[in-house]
């Protein structure tokens, strides 16, 4: 039984491929919980899919989510689906929208990929003074403090686009490598382009990697019900942590920061957090654990203020701002 017998549940997201596909997840899950629910994909232009420079120069990764959550806001939409990681961390959700499901995270690791042809399988392959594309501070720091000698170049647009900037189908970027997120290329079929997988020792993941969120209005309690069917609490806890963590820590777009929690088979939450200069040279590394996920939060918390005591603020205050951004550290896929 579903409280939507009369119209579709209308799923908002971001227009580009991947998104699409993402949101597809959720209305699958969401048919599997209701059988008899009808959905309606509503793709959403967002300024971050139109604006053509850096994200840290526009208001930051918050531009991705903003537009889809604002047609929530207008009851034009029942659902907005997110990738965990573009929603803002630093600041509270719109007025009137709540979390209503966080999907089954999907696989959290960081992923180099090759231009068609070269040789190079690992990131120690590569000859010194490669170049390398990513559009993630996060990213940068932790390749250039396993590789100092690394160019590191910005590179924005869809999966598909990138691939072909990097085959040198598009003009322009002339890199050696890219590194992307594992789950986005499973996602959207590419996984043969893989030719190494970093360790989570080498390259930690954005907080919230590898999540879906979906937000609805707080007043909505037929979608907050429905929406619940689908929520995953392992994930959910997890995610909890690594966002506490994150809003403590007061970090903005240009701060590179990771976070990682996860579950042991005693229930027991272990999160690993670390800061890093945008050269790599210098981090505030922490890693606690809690007896479980009702400790979510806390542990979080008690996580930034380590983070805190080993220089942490003093690491992202260095890292400047520009003007007007506001968004959180990450990166889009």
């Amino acid at each position: 039984m579903t409280d939507f017998p009369d119209r579709p549940l209308r799923i908002g997201t971001r227009s580009s491929p991947m998104a699409l596909a993402q949101a597809a997840q959720v209305a699958e899950l969401l048919h599997r919980a209701a059988p008899g629910l009808a959905t309606r994909t509503v793709p959403v232009i967002t300024s971050g899919d139109t604006w053509p420079g850096s994200l840290s120069h526009a208001g930051g990764k918050g531009l991705f989510v903003k537009a889809v959550d604002l047609r929530l806001q207008r009851g034009e939409v029942d659902v907005a689906v997110h990738c965990l990681k573009d929603v803002p961390g630093d600041r509270p959700l719109p007025q009137g929208l709540a979390v209503a499901a966080m999907l089954p995270r999907a696989d959290v690791h960081d992923v180099l990929l090759v231009p068609e042809g070269s040789p190079a399988t690992t990131l120690a392959d590569l000859p010194p003074g490669s170049s390398v594309a990513t559009s993630s501070v996060r990213r940068r720091a932790q390749l250039l403090a396993l590789r100092p000698d690394l160019r590191m170049l910005d590179v924005r647009g869809a999966v598909a686009t990138r691939l072909e900037k990097l085959d040198g189908a598009r003009r322009g970027l002339g890199a050696d490598a890219m590194v992307l997120a594992k789950a986005g290329l499973v996602r959207l079929g590419l996984t043969a382009r893989i030719r190494y997988e970093f360790p989570l020792g080498e390259v930690l993941p954005a907080v919230g990697a590898g999540v879906l969120v979906a937000h609805c209005r707080s007043d909505d309690e037929a979608a907050t019900a429905l929406l619940r069917r689908i929520d995953h609490p392992r994930t959910h806890a997890e995610a909890t942590a690594e966002r506490s963590m994150l809003g403590g820590l007061r970090g903005h777009c240009n701060s590179p920061v990771a976070g990682h929690c996860v579950t042991g088979a005693d229930g027991r939450l272990s999160l690993r957090g670390l800061v890093f200069t945008l050269d790599g040279t210098r981090t505030a590394h922490a890693h606690l654990q809690a007896p479980g996920a009702e400790d979510a939060a806390g542990l979080g918390t008690r996580v930034c203020d380590e983070l805190l005591r080993h220089g942490a603020r003093t690491i992202i205050d260095s890292t400047a701002r520009p003007s007007g951004a506001t968004g959180e550290p990450g990166e889009r896929r």
